[in-house]
């Protein structure tokens, strides 16, 4: 498998402002209405990009997801800075993040000046007790719609490589950072053999 993450902005610049406005406006609700961490508005933008506006196919947005979960940083703003990229080069990373960042800036904004009385109310404890619960059925679902297709795929030594890291850091502890390491570099090596078969094979023909 080869991350692919080179931009296809828009060619006409209506089309550009277009795209721009709506990946804008699309981001901006997603991070709106994301409560419970990260990975969920990676599961938002999956179901937005992929399944609805169809601008991303499944295969990218795993890569972009990898990219976005082995780089320093939030995870929410890493995904919007790949995504944006992929869809409009640095004008799409500008867009998206600036969506990203503007809702929960205001919102812990306006948090902060009534803390203490948001901090004792039971009845928004009762709130964030409901979305967590919440919050976990998405990241289940769309763990299950990724992890699918790729055993749909038929793309066996990436289920084992999900198995064993998924073993090795919910039974063993090992420590996640390892792990990410441990599977970029056999990322690397199955690319690298790719390429040689591939070069291998055009020499013989």
């Amino acid at each position: 498998m080869v991350v692919n993450v080179k931009s296809q902005p828009a060619s006409h610049p209506k089309g550009r402002r277009s795209l721009l406005c709506k990946l804008f406006i699309s981001t901006l609700y997603l991070s709106t209405f994301t409560f419970g961490g990260g990975y969920v508005i990676i599961t938002l933008m999956k179901k937005k990009f992929v399944d609805e506006y169809h601008w991303i196919d499944e295969q990218e947005m795993l890569d972009l997801v990898a990219i976005a979960q082995s780089s320093p940083g939030a995870i929410a703003v890493n995904g919007a800075i790949v995504v944006g990229y992929k869809l409009a080069g640095m004008a799409g990373v500008l867009t998206s993040v600036l969506a990203t960042v503007i809702p929960p800036f205001v919102i812990l904004s306006a948090i902060s000046l009534f803390y203490a009385a948001f901090r004792s109310n039971l009845v928004v404890g009762w709130m964030l007790g409901g979305m967590q619960a919440g919050v976990g059925a998405v990241i289940a679902q769309v763990v299950w719609e990724m992890g699918s297709g790729i055993v749909k795929n038929r793309q066996w030594i990436s289920v084992c490589i999900m198995i064993a890291a998924f073993v090795a850091n919910y039974i063993l502890n090992v420590n996640v950072i390892l792990i990410i390491l441990i599977c970029a570099l056999i990322g690397v090596a199955r690319t690298l053999r790719a390429e040689k078969t591939r070069k291998e094979g055009g020499r013989t023909l």
